[in-house]
């Protein structure tokens, strides 16, 4: 009998490690104007590259390791994990820029925050990740709420049914270890920042809420407002009222049983542009919920050639910009952060920013829609990932899904991207063209793009040769003439040509300078040669036949470890208009000037 028990006991520690994933809840839009907690701030830490915390000695996973967060007491018993003498980082930010011995790893991180909190009868709790960076694996009490994969895209779980009176456990498992069938993939040009890179927060809601909504002009049309409510909970049949008290509107609703309405309302709102970046409050308010926003209104659409806003020719002034901060360089998340960078932006002469490449936070999109901003969002489907597998493209799709849900109702994104500089395949054309099907699935109002790379089909003629063109509402690529394509005297001997009578997007262009580093306008890495380039290719992109917009690369110089040069690079792309340290770079003046001119034949 004890042997047969001792059998079973082994069999069942055998079986642990075979723990299912509670499902992650459907995610709660707008979670600034929800009645939050924030846990950010200090979190113990611990560090283990072998992952000791997660895998026995046979390499299985369990849940009984660092998740259970046990107390070390018992000098007797052994434990090899304490996370209260252990070091501390701060949520949000990554650990590359808080800890000098972490400036390059990869690998996992353990979290650990303790908090308490007095739930409410009748009321239920989400635990929401504004982001993290590249899996994380999340325990409540030693209990495994679920796996989250993608490192720029928030995700929520409900924990109602499990706090504690008194103290509560919260454990995350943060891996940012590249992967070949991740997206991205192993190879890339930014820096691989690892945390809990945005804010987490503890949402209460009602037992049933307005989990998500949609606010927005119909389709090229300037004076009807159509979208839709979703409930979540037991009594999903309720009345709904659409409030936007400016414009008198006031609709009611109801919902159907799987908690859904929709609604069409005739009116005349002043149309959100760069120039008088209008934003109306917007109320939603349920039987049980109420929910508030500001929402801004305009259409989007091309005619040929051009790209029309509110029916009206514009020119992109754009930039691009990588998530990351002012002065230091790690990865960014607030909204004073945000103003900088954007403040520099408009300062620049720019009506429009590429956020590359990846969905950046929340707060840099709404900034940007509060100072007058269009914006270029997209999901890092970057160079060589795998075509093939399944689960890449769910991963990606996934990611689209999340970037498109998540800011639907900002009015200022006028371009979903799907990739940037992917090589020809069919496997790329058949993963890239499902995803652009998606896209529309999701958003028919805005227009849909990808960073394509260009061709010289003969000396001195460049074009853009990809099937993908076909798929998308402009012709946008990446060309680095003068850079990585000869020297910046090319671009005085070289022409465009295209086939496709769309709008013209140039994602990127430039080259690389260090701030305070002069000498010839022939030298590389000196301010003149990209003064130089940068004058020269202005001149060459008013030659181009159909262009409608540009985002050079890149407003700042940004962390990367492929930039090896020493005393030039030293880990930084030095590709940005303005240094890490926030000094304006000559061609930052170039552009300037050519902006203003065309702000002014564009009014």
């Amino acid at each position: 009998m004890k042997e047969r028990l001792k059998q079973s006991l082994i069999l069942l520690l055998m079986l642990a490690p075979l723990v299912s994933f509670a499902q992650q809840a459907p995610q709660i839009m707008n979670v600034s104007a929800r009645q939050t907690t924030s846990l950010d701030g200090q979190w113990k830490t611990i560090v283990d590259p072998f992952e000791n915390g997660y895998y026995d000695y046979r390499l299985r996973p369990y849940d009984g390791g660092y998740a259970q967060d046990k107390t070390y007491l018992d000098k007797t018993q052994l434990q090899e994990y304490d996370f209260e003498t252990d070091k501390l980082l701060f949520v949000p930010g990554d650990w590359n820029t808080q800890r000098p011995q972490l400036y390059y790893y990869e690998g996992t991180v353990w979290y650990r925050k303790h908090f308490e909190y007095d739930l409410k009868p009748g009321k239920r709790l989400f635990l929401n990740f504004g982001a993290v960076n590249y899996e994380a694996i999340v325990w409540l009490n030693g209990k495994r709420l679920g796996k989250h994969i993608g490192g720029f895209t928030p995700f929520n779980y409900e924990i109602t049914d499990l706090l504690k009176d008194g103290t509560n456990s919260l454990v995350v498992k943060v891996d940012n270890k590249r992967i070949p069938e991740g997206v991205p993939t192993v190879n890339a040009d930014w820096w691989n920042f690892g945390g809990i890179t945005r804010s987490v927060t503890l949402v209460e809601m009602p037992s049933t809420y307005i989990r998500d909504y949609y606010v927005q002009l119909k389709k090229n049309e300037e004076n009807t407002i159509e979208g839709w409510v979703q409930l979540d909970g037991v009594t999903k049949e309720q009345k709904v009222v659409l409030n936007i008290p400016e414009l008198k509107i006031k609709k009611e609703v109801t919902t159907d049983a799987n908690g859904y309405a929709s609604f069409t309302i005739k009116a005349k709102p002043a149309l959100w542009s760069p120039e008088t970046p209008k934003l109306y409050a917007v109320n939603l308010s349920a039987e049980t919920d109420v929910v508030s926003d500001e929402v801004g209104f305009r259409t989007i659409r091309t005619e040929g050639t051009k790209i029309l806003l509110n029916n009206k020719e514009i020119f992109c002034r754009g930039i691009s910009i990588h998530e990351e901060t002012a002065y230091y360089s790690g990865r960014a998340y607030s909204r004073d952060q945000a103003q900088t960078l954007l403040g520099w932006a408009k300062e620049m002469g720019c009506n429009f920013v590429r956020l590359a490449h990846y969905p950046h936070n929340e707060e840099m999109v709404r900034e940007a829609e509060r100072m007058g901003l269009l914006v270029w969002s997209e999901i890092p489907v970057y160079w060589t990932i795998h075509w093939e597998n399944k689960d890449t493209y769910n991963n990606a799709e996934q990611q689209l899904c999340d970037m498109i849900g998540r800011d639907k109702n900002r009015c200022n994104i006028i371009i979903w991207s799907v990739a940037n500089e992917t090589p020809l395949s069919d496997p790329r054309l058949t993963f890239l063209t499902s995803l652009i099907n998606k896209a529309r699935s999701l958003d028919n109002v805005r227009l849909i793009g990808a960073a394509m790379e260009k061709e010289e089909v003969q000396p001195g003629v460049l074009t853009v040769n990809d099937p993908l063109d076909k798929l998308l509402d402009i012709i946008s690529f990446n060309e680095y003439v003068g850079w990585y394509d000869g020297d910046s005297e090319k671009c005085d001997r070289v022409n465009w040509v295209f086939n496709s009578n769309k709008p013209v997007f140039i994602s990127e262009f430039g080259g690389g300078a260090l701030y305070g580093r002069h000498g010839s306008s022939k030298e590389r890495f000196t301010e003149e040669y990209q003064e130089d380039l940068y004058i020269r290719h202005v001149n060459m992109l008013k030659r181009i036949p159909g262009l409608a917009g540009t985002t050079p690369w890149i407003l700042k110089d940004f962390r990367s470890p492929r930039r090896h040069v020493p005393e030039i690079q030293d880990d930084f792309n030095r590709k940005g208009l303005i240094s890490d340290k926030g000094q304006k770079k000559k061609a930052f003046f170039v552009m300037q000037k050519w902006y203003r001119e065309l702000a002014e034949t564009y009014k």
